[in-house]
């Protein structure tokens, strides 16, 4: 008898069975669909309702001012406001994938509404021209829209999260005298090319457009005008109603798969593709259902109809009530078809006896015994496909009953009748009316769980999307944090505190949850306070510290930047606090912490020297500015126009002077004080210097250099200058002048040099000056003047003198240096025998 009374609803179509269930009891009063555009999103989406402006109705007890209305698919009103745009006539309106709404107004305007009924910002336009021609219709798909104009021009948004319009390709061919008597798309992700076509009822033919392209479709089978389009869920059927009456289905190459012959040749008010397998046509009070044969059915209805297509089926929506037409399910027929002998049929049979207690259950079970995963399998996925819950109460308990006589060698996956539990407690669940998202299985799996869970979120129905959440083991921070900020944003008269204990109350629901994201929401919807107690729940510093700034908590964000030990974040807020306060408060608020303090001047060291001899001065680190000033007069140094004798030293004189100044306020630094004293006056003379020689060679130079090279160029009084000045030592002098008077082979001044007193540095320098410079015979003037006679030998073997180098090693009794004299004249044999007997002489002498 039960599968007697499920079959009975069915209607037979060719070979296939359809079956229209009611869903809802429609919940909402006064509503007449014929008065209103109404749009209703797929996968069970939401209805908005607007008033029709094209069209004369009369008013009852109703506002003149129009509403727009969204109610969920049971008709429980969620939202409404006031519609108070202008533009002219509202042309379409449809929901997106994110489940906006889109509304497009006759100057192309695009408003765009959230569930809640809250206007979103900006609003876009289709363009100049849509302005300038007016829109008169629009086809809308999931993402996207093509707006036909006034003047016959096409244009595409092909996508509302980046609302960009552009013009289609002109579709002129035949359409000089009228507009399409129809229009569908493909969308982009069907076509080989990936952009939209849209599909022309114009004059006798069809037009295909796209970006680039308009052509005339070349066929046979068009059949004349077409009045109506409608393309499959997969892209790849064309479903036309002819102006003589006829349906023609066709794949996209306009190839004729089966044609119908409806009984008016009216167009139908709407027409929608169920599923695959037949197209839905609504005129005046009849639906019809027409598929690939000879037959139909038809539903009589007397009231207006708004066909909402699905991926299996159509809704069917009126102003009492919502339904969904299918195909049913094979497994539904197998198991409920009159008649049916199926396994799965005799399974649920089974299961009836088993509950009446009668032996003929074991009977069943032994008829399908080979059959019986088959039957469980058949069952568990009918289950799915019911929207009646004791009727899925009955199939997983068959399931279940069959299950348990299953062998030991069975393959059946023994979790599916969990899972499907799991699932249909998930849609049970939703389907509510309270909820009203009437989901069949099919298109659960197509939409999945994580988008349910986040419509069920945006449409403020917190708790049951934590709970599903919680039920399938999903993430629940997402439903907290949404949940949170739409606290924040409704709450008005309670206070922080109460608040903020009704926040964390949830929140810590979820480990590692952002407090801080919470916190910044809370800031922008005005509760600052809020905001400041939140962000000290965040764990993560790097969420935490920019939230901070944001509302003005500077000295926290400081004190856990430091605390973080994260070098990056204590500089964002030292830099944010730098731009925000006076300098004199930020060298303060610096002070007081000292690993702020010692980041700020390593960065200012680098890049930031003003403000950082500021900050060194109010803090009575005078040394510290004393060496950055040190440091710009050698960086001014640096500069190129410095090396040409030019005014630049002038400042840098200046800075060193002030430097010393500074050293010289701390006894701690008496040496810097007197060495930049010394470098001043340095610097001075060497400027003077190459201001009269007109050579940029002495500025930084040491002070040895800068007499050498005062020597070198003759200048003689200004070596002496430099020697007085700095307090050069007598030996150092007769150095430095020995080699520079070698360096320019004035060997005169050279003699002269040395007999004007007994050189304090004796007369070897000479000889090596003049070594040095390959002069021997100018070396030979100062080698017998030699007090020591090993230097005097050495000397003598440089200029390769053998003999005379023997003599003085002779006098000087030095065997071990005879031997070393041998070894530079081994080339030399009679040096080397002369070598040899002083040295055989002195080892006689020692002998005896």
């Amino acid at each position: 008898m039960a599968n007697v009374s499920v079959a009975a609803e069915w209607q037979l179509l060719s070979n296939r069975f359809y079956r229209k269930l009611e869903i809802y009891q429609m919940r909402w009063k006064h509503v007449d669909l014929s008065r209103n555009k109404v749009a209703c999103a797929p996968f069970g989406g939401p209805i908005a309702i607007i008033r029709d402006d094209s069209k004369i109705v009369q008013l009852y007890s109703e506002s003149a001012l129009r509403k727009l209305r969204i109610f969920n698919s049971a008709g429980v009103l969620i939202s409404e406001t006031v519609w108070k745009h202008p533009g002219g006539r509202l042309i379409g309106i449809s929901w997106s994938d994110d489940q906006t709404l889109i509304c497009i107004v006759q100057d192309g305007t695009i408003y765009r509404y959230n569930i809640n009924g809250e206007c979103l910002e900006p609003n876009y336009s289709m363009g100049k021209e849509c302005f300038e021609q007016n829109v008169v219709d629009c086809v809308f798909w999931g993402n996207g829209v093509v707006c036909l104009t006034e003047a016959g021009k096409l244009f595409c948004v092909s996508d509302f999260k980046d609302i960009k319009p552009y013009r289609l390709a002109d579709p002129v061919i035949g359409m000089e005298e009228e507009l399409p008597h129809c229009m569908a798309v493909i969308e982009p992700q069907y076509t080989v090319s990936g952009n939209v076509v849209v599909l022309l009822g114009v004059g006798d033919g069809i037009v295909t457009v796209d970006d680039d392209d308009a052509r005339q479709v070349e066929s046979d089978d068009l059949r004349g005008p077409v009045q109506k389009l409608a393309v499959s869920h997969n892209g790849r059927i064309l479903a036309r109603f002819t102006h003589d009456g006829y349906l023609v289905m066709s794949n996209i190459q306009f190839e004729t798969i089966f044609e119908y012959q409806c009984e008016s040749a009216l167009p139908p008010e709407q027409m929608a593709w169920c599923g695959l397998d037949s197209v839905l046509l609504y005129l005046d009070d009849m639906l019809w259902v027409v598929g690939p044969s000879e037959y139909s059915i038809s539903y009589i209805y007397d009231e207006p109809l708004i066909l909402i297509p699905e991926c299996d089926g159509v809704r069917v929506l009126s102003n009492t009530t919502m339904e969904f037409l299918q195909r049913v399910p094979d497994s539904t027929e197998s198991i409920f078809k009159i008649g049916s002998t199926s396994p799965a049929s005799l399974l649920v049979d089974a299961l009836d006896h088993f509950d009446r207690r009668s032996a003929k259950a074991d009977e069943n079970l032994r008829l399908i015994r080979t059959y019986l995963q088959e039957a469980v399998e058949a069952c568990v996925d009918a289950a799915g496909h019911e929207f009646d819950v004791s009727r899925q109460r009955t199939l997983l308990r068959a399931a279940s009953y069959g299950q348990a006589f299953f062998g030991f060698g069975s393959n059946f996956q023994r979790d599916c009748i969990q899972e499907m539990c799991k699932t249909l407690r998930v849609l049970n669940a939703v389907r509510d009316p309270v909820i009203g998202i009437p989901l069949s299985i099919q298109q659960y799996k197509s939409l999945t769980a994580p988008v349910l869970i986040g419509r069920l979120i945006n449409a403020n129905q917190h708790l049951l999307a934590l709970r599903l959440s919680e039920y399938l083991g999903m993430n629940q921070e997402v439903v907290i944090m949404h949940w949170a900020c739409s606290k924040i944003t409704a709450s008005l008269a309670i206070p922080d505190a109460a608040l903020l204990e009704i926040l964390l109350d949830k929140l810590k629901i979820c480990k590692g949850i952002s407090y801080a994201a919470v916190a910044a929401h809370a800031d922008k919807s005005g509760w600052r306070k809020l905001a400041a107690m939140l962000v000290e729940y965040e764990s993560r510093s790097s969420k935490q510290i920019p939230l901070l700034l944001s509302i003005g908590e500077e000295d926290t964000a400081l004190t856990k930047a430091t605390e973080s030990g994260d070098a990056d974040l204590v500089y964002l807020v030292l830099f944010h606090i730098w731009l925000k306060r006076p300098a004199l408060e930020f060298f303060g608020t610096i002070q007081a912490r000292p690993i702020a303090r010692d980041l700020f001047v390593t960065y200012a060291r680098s890049y930031k020297h003003e403000f950082l001899k500021d900050f060194f001065l109010s803090t009575g680190q005078l040394q510290d500015v004393a060496f950055l000033l040190w440091k710009e007069s050698w960086e001014l140094g640096k500069n190129p126009m410095a090396s040409k004798g030019s005014p630049l030293h002038g400042p840098r004189i200046k800075l060193i002077e002030k430097a010393q100044s500074l050293f010289s306020e701390t006894k701690e630094h008496i040496f810097e004080s007197k060495a930049a004293e010394e470098h001043a006056k340095l610097l001075r003379i060497q400027h003077e210097l190459e201001v009269s020689t007109k050579q940029a060679i002495f500025v930084d130079s040491s002070i040895s250099d800068t007499i050498r090279t005062c020597i070198v160029l003759g200048n003689h009084r200004a070596a002496m200058k430099v020697k007085t000045e700095f307090k050069v030592s007598e030996k150092r002098w007769y150095w430095l002048k020995v080699f520079a008077l070698a360096t320019i082979r004035d060997w005169d001044a050279l003699e002269k040099f040395s007999k004007e007193k007994r050189p304090p540095i004796g007369y070897r320098p000479f000889v090596e000056a003049c070594i040095d410079a390959d002069e021997k015979s100018e070396a030979l003037k100062y080698i017998p003047k030699l007090a020591d006679p090993r230097e005097r030998a050495e000397a003598f073997a440089r200029i390769g003198m053998a003999k005379e180098a023997a003599d003085a090693a002779s006098q000087a009794k030095d065997g071990e240096l005879l031997g070393r004299l041998k070894l530079s004249f081994a080339q030399n044999t009679a040096a080397s025998s002369i070598f040899d007997t002083l040295r055989d002489r002195l080892s006689f002498q020692g002998v005896s």
